[in-house]
């Protein structure tokens, strides 16, 4: 895992959750991470992650069927 700092001014009003779900969900949308990732890097389950994503903008369909199928196939097993 690799960690990365960002400082936001304070009146931006941009907390740490909104900034993980932002950054997660526009790299899940970008193909860079799969919706597993994602949630882990916005620190949610897939779950949730998945009902956030709309109220953030993002899609919860991946660039990729096949991505999207198989993040479905997995959060089942779990």
């Amino acid at each position: 895992m690799q960690a990365i700092q960002i400082q936001v001014p304070a009146m931006s009003g941009v907390s740490e959750f909104d900034a993980r779900v932002i950054l997660a969900g526009e790299l899940y949308e970008r193909g860079k991470l799969s919706l597993g990732h994602a949630a882990n890097v916005a620190g949610l389950s897939k779950r949730a992650f998945i009902e956030v994503m709309g109220k953030y903008g993002f899609s919860v369909f991946s660039p990729s069927f096949e991505d999207f199928k198989l993040d479905l196939e997995n959060a089942w097993k779990q």
